[in-house]
């Protein structure tokens, strides 16, 4: 590949690698230097071209069936469904079916009982029949399970709404909720901020309890249809379960005596919040369920789907479609381009495209654009710091979030950009809003401080996966990382996070991976800002992750964990090699010193044999995490971005392998 200076080619401005050691003395080493530098070559073409002309990338991020089911089920409460949307959607839902008649969440994972429910009635509305082969083989499998009763609640509630299921059966989330203080345990800001947004519309679908005429019944999903809720036992009251359980109860009681004037003013409160925090391309925080649900509380209002807020919220759900050349039709539950943008960002210059390029400072320009200037959810807690940071969507200027925030600033250090004093300026302001976004434990959340009530995840209404934000070692190591290179390793705050880390280790040597599957993410997170910040590669802490991760490399070379490492300790460190997982293991394992080591050479080799011919890679595996275990993501760019910064640091080194030093020379050590 030839270098050039004027970007014509992808690229262009790649740097020089180091010499190789004198000492080495194998041709073997050699080889594999000029493997990995011919891989990440025409991966950094690959990735190169796939930028937007705008300056951001974007990969899709799958889910898994609910997405699609739920947007079906939203049109036909609304009355607003159309023949292409329904046959699109049911081509996807129909290919995304097991062999035995049931949907997963993730790529060869289990059955999943929501799942199956919920992609079975959309299928249903598509027109599908009871006695197809395909819906005899599913209807048959949920009633196995215990049918609809053992699905999860938000499963039950979308039923409800058509009648297939009774709200007196549902927990009651009363609207009432709005007029908590901060203070007050199980006020909404004590819920993680996709909780919130999600809770908050439900408030009002709760105390509404709308049925539209269902289309047709559901028998077949009961195990006995006279019976569909069957009893169960109530835990003992001295339990939280039992505490909790009685406190549904006596909400259920309320429901029925709710002076209707307080009821309508908290409905009120709870609409204005909604439509407070409705953004400019008419989503809620870039997701799709709180759309979804908002959407259908303000109809409940009396929105008509011609109202401003109404008809913007519609045309951004429209936004999260990805139609396939098959016809098919998937829904994203949110968009990733910032993050996509600065973990592409770092990838090419790790792997040698020059800091000047005109694809580097194009990005950097679009992520200057997206910088956060104004107060969100977050400063309900914090309301004396400043604002600064990013989110991680398209538009979501309500709740920046600590990760990508301190991603993005690596990012950015990496570009020389004609105007630098405007990048250190937006640096600076996301440097100081993460640090005073540090809990007080000395780690960092996702998107709040502190984020760590015992309480919501006590509620039956919240079944659904992780509802609050505490502290995690991934999001802890990449704002220590940030630090460091920002030359502030011997800042006492980031001291505190660094103890945090060290507190943290698992007995393996491993770490948890609370935004990714699962602890080869954690560990591939924390070891490389444990380095930049200053601890050697020969500290107990440091040694110890290393022979984990070279204990679960696969026999093929790879790293792999599959996401039942989250409930079940056999998995942990296991699964089938993918691309982004062995990124992650052979970042750690590089910014460690284990460079001229078999296990990184063989890491290497595979991602180096695994290469498509057009410099990409293939993964199937789902290696993102939503909710642990309970809602998993394939980013569909993890599988681009984090073999090639792993190649780029192979064959260039760390770019701040220095990085105390970075900070101090550009003026933000102090």
């Amino acid at each position: 590949m030839t270098a050039t200076t004027d970007g014509s080619t992808g690229a262009a401005n790649l740097r020089a690698a180091p010499a190789s050691d004198p000492t080495e003395s194998t041709s073997a080493a050699h080889d594999m230097m000029a493997v990995a530098r011919h891989a990440a070559e025409r991966s950094v073409e690959h990735l190169l071209g796939r930028q937007d002309e705008q300056g951001w990338w974007k990969g899709d991020l799958a889910t898994n069936v609910t997405m699609d089911a739920e947007d079906l089920l939203l049109r036909q409460f609304l009355g607003i469904q159309d023949p292409e949307t329904v046959k699109a959607a049911a081509r996807f839902i129909r290919g995304e079916q097991l062999g035995d008649g049931t949907w997963n969440t993730f790529y060869e994972g289990p059955p999943d009982l929501s799942a199956t429910v919920e992609a079975y009635v959309a299928l249903r509305l598509a027109g599908d029949r009871p006695d197809d082969p395909h819906m005899i083989r599913a209807a048959g499998w949920v009633r196995e399970q215990g049918g609809i009763a053992e699905s999860r609640v938000f499963t039950r509630i979308w039923l409800a709404l058509f009648g297939w299921w009774k709200w007196d059966d549902l927990p009651e989330l009363p609207p009432e909720l709005m007029f908590f203080p901060k203070w007050v345990p199980l006020n909404i800001y004590d819920f993680g901020c996709w909780a919130r947004q999600t809770i908050v519309p439900l408030t009002i679908v709760s105390a509404k309890r709308p049925v539209r005429p269902a289309p047709f019944a559901l028998d077949e999903l009961h195990t006995d249809p006279s019976c569909p809720n069957p009893p169960k036992p109530t835990a003992p009251a001295a339990s939280w379960d039992g505490v909790f359980q009685r406190l549904d109860k006596a909400l259920h009681l309320y429901h029925k005596v709710a002076p209707r004037r307080l009821r309508r003013i908290a409905m009120n409160e709870a609409a204005r919040w909604i439509i407070e925090r409705q953004e400019n391309d008419g989503c809620w925080g870039g997701i799709q369920p709180p759309a979804v649900y908002s959407v259908i509380a303000l109809h409940l209002l009396g929105y008509d789907l011609d109202h401003p807020v109404m008809r913007a919220g519609l045309e951004s759900l429209d936004r999260f479609a990805v139609w396939r050349e098959d016809g098919a039709r998937m829904i994203e539950a949110c968009q990733s381009p910032v993050w996509d943008t600065c973990l592409a960002t770092i990838a090419l210059a790790d792997a040698g495209v020059g800091p000047d390029h005109p694809a580097l400072v194009r990005a950097a320009d679009w992520m200057l654009g997206e910088e956060i200037v104004r107060p969100g959810d977050w400063a309900v807690r914090k309301p004396e710091l400043a604002p600064g940071g990013w989110a991680f969507e398209f538009h979501n200027v309500n709740y920046p979030d600590i990760d990508d925030t301190a991603e993005v600033a690596l990012a950015l250090r990496r570009v020389r950009h004609p105007d630098p004093a405007r990048v250190d300026a937006a640096i600076e302001r996301g440097v100081r809003w993460n640090l005073g976004m540090q809990s007080r434990n000395g780690a960092w959340g996702a998107f709040d401080a502190d984020n760590t009530s015992p309480f919501p995840n006590r509620l039956p209404f919240c079944d659904f996966g992780e509802v609050i934000d505490p502290p995690s070692a991934d999001v802890t190591g990449h704002v220590v990382e940030m630090l460091a290179v920002e030359g502030r390793s011997h800042d006492p705050r980031t001291r505190r996070g660094v103890e945090w880390l060290l507190a943290e280790q698992e007995a393996s040597g491993a770490w948890f991976g609370r935004w990714g599957v699962n602890y080869i993410y954690g560990t591939g997170s924390v070891v490389p800002a444990l380095i930049a910040a200053g601890l050697p590669a020969p500290h107990p802490a440091v040694r110890r992750a290393v022979d984990w991760l070279k204990s679960v490399q696969n026999d093929d070379g790879g790293w792999g964990e599959d996401l039942r490492s989250y409930r079940e300790e056999k998995w942990i460190g296991h699964g089938s090699s993918t691309p982004s997982q062995t990124g992650w293991a052979l970042l750690a394992l590089l910014a460690a010193g284990e460079r001229e080591t078999r296990s990184v050479e063989r890491g290497v080799a595979w991602l180096a044999a695994t290469q498509q011919a057009d410099g990409s890679w293939d993964e199937p595996h789902f290696t993102g995490t939503g909710f642990p275990w309970d809602f998993s993501i394939n980013y569909h760019l993890y599988r681009q971005v984090f073999p090639l910064t792993a190649l780029g640091r192979y064959v260039y080194g760390d770019p701040f392998a220095t990085a105390s030093a970075i900070g101090a020379g550009t003026g933000k050590g102090a």
